[in-house]
C-alpha cells in the first residue's frame, strides 16, 4: 500500500460522504455493492429521479435528468444492472413519465434548481448557453438500452433517442464541451454491452470519438493543476481503452500529476467554484473532493501504479 493510496483513504475516512465511502470500499477494500445501493437510495425521490445534491453542484432537492444521469454513473462504476431493483426501475419510470422531457431530450436545467444552492452553470438564466442538447441525454439514452427490457416502451424510446443523438453528433463538428463528449462516449459503451450495435453505424460513432477525445484533452498541462480542463481521467483509466494509442504520452503524464499534486490532507484540489453560496460551495467542494480521489486512485490502479 504506497503513501499516496494511504493518505487518499485517510482523506475519505474523514470526510466522504457515506455514498463516497461505501464507493471508496467497493473499489479498494471488498466493499459490497449494496453498501453502495443502500447509501444511493437516500438520494432516490418517489417519482424515481434523483436530486438532493447527488451531484453536488446543485443542492435541489427535486429529480432533475442530470442528478438521475448521476446515479447512473454510479450504478456503472459498480457494475449494478439488474433492472428489477428499485433503484434502476425507479429510474426507468421517471425517464419514462415525460418529466423535464420534450420529446427529444431531457433538459440539462430545471427551473427548480434556481432556488437552491448551486453552480452557476446549473442555473437556468447563467448556464442557458453553456450547455449542448444531448448532455445528458446521449447517456441516459444508452443506459435505458443496458437496462431495460427489450420491447418495452421505454427501450423502444432509448432505441430511438439513441439514433438521434448519433445522427446529431455525426452531422456537426467537434465539441469543446467535455461533459457531452462524455455522454457519447457512454452512448457508445452502452450500445456495445447491450449487444445492439446495429442501432447505428457504432464503427464511424468510434472513430468520431477518438479524434474527439484526442482534441478535447488539454495539452498545455501547466494550466492542469487550477484550470477547469479536460484529462484523459475524463474518458478512460486503463491502457485498454481505444482512446489510449492517440493519447498514450499524456494518459502516462496524468499518472505522474495525480501522484504529484496530492494534497497534504490526502485530496487533491477542485479548479472550479461557484459565484454565490460560499458556505454551501464550502461543503460541496469537500465532498468533490471524495469522488476526485475515487476518480484518480481508479486511474491509478487501471494504469498499474497502485
Amino acid at each position: 500500500m504506497n503513501k499516496v493510496f494511504q493518505k487518499a483513504k485517510e482523506f475519505i475516512y474523514r470526510n466522504a460522504r457515506p455514498l463516497d465511502l461505501a464507493r471508496f470500499r467497493y473499489h479498494f477494500e471488498n466493499g459490497s455493492t449494496e453498501d453502495v445501493l443502500n447509501a444511493l437510495a437516500f438520494y432516490q425521490n418517489e417519482d424515481g429521479g434523483f436530486g438532493h445534491a447527488l451531484e453536488p453542484d446543485s443542492w435541489n432537492p427535486n429529480s432533475s435528468p442530470i442528478q438521475t444521469w448521476y446515479a447512473t454513473e454510479i450504478l456503472r462504476e459498480i457494475g449494478f444492472t439488474d433492472s428489477s431493483h428499485p433503484i434502476t426501475a425507479g429510474i426507468l419510470k421517471y425517464l419514462e413519465s415525460g418529466r423535464d422531457f420534450d420529446g427529444r431530450t431531457w433538459s440539462i436545467l430545471v427551473k427548480s434548481t434556481d432556488n437552491y444552492p448551486h453552480a452557476p452553470w446549473w442555473d437556468t438564466v447563467i448556464g442557458s448557453t453553456m450547455h449542448d442538447d444531448y448532455n445528458p441525454t446521449a447517456c441516459l439514452a444508452g443506459f435505458i438500452l443496458k437496462i431495460a427490457d427489450k420491447g418495452s416502451s421505454i427501450h423502444d424510446l432509448g432505441c430511438r433517442l439513441a439514433k438521434e443523438a448519433f445522427d446529431s453528433y455525426m452531422n456537426q463538428g467537434y465539441f469543446d464541451n467535455m461533459g457531452t463528449v462524455s455522454c457519447y462516449v457512454r452512448l457508445m459503451q452502452y450500445v456495445e454491452e447491450a449487444g445492439m450495435t446495429d442501432l447505428f453505424d457504432i464503427n464511424a460513432l468510434k472513430d468520431k470519438l477518438v479524434k474527439q477525445v484526442e482534441r478535447i484533452i488539454c495539452k498545455d498541462t501547466s494550466v492542469w493543476e487550477t484550470s477547469y480542463i479536460c484529462k484523459p481521467s475524463q474518458f478512460f483509466s486503463s491502457r485498454d481503452s481505444i482512446f489510449y494509442d492517440t493519447n498514450r504520452d499524456i494518459a502516462e503524464y496524468e499518472c505522474d500529476f495525480i501522484i504529484n499534486t496530492q494534497l497534504e490532507d490526502g485530496s487533491w484540489g477542485i479548479t472550479w467554484k461557484w459565484i454565490a453560496w460560499p458556505d454551501e460551495w464550502a461543503v460541496s467542494r469537500n465532498w468533490w473532493k471524495s469522488n476526485v480521489v475515487i476518480t484518480n486512485l481508479l486511474y491509478l490502479r487501471g494504469f498499474d501504479k497502485l
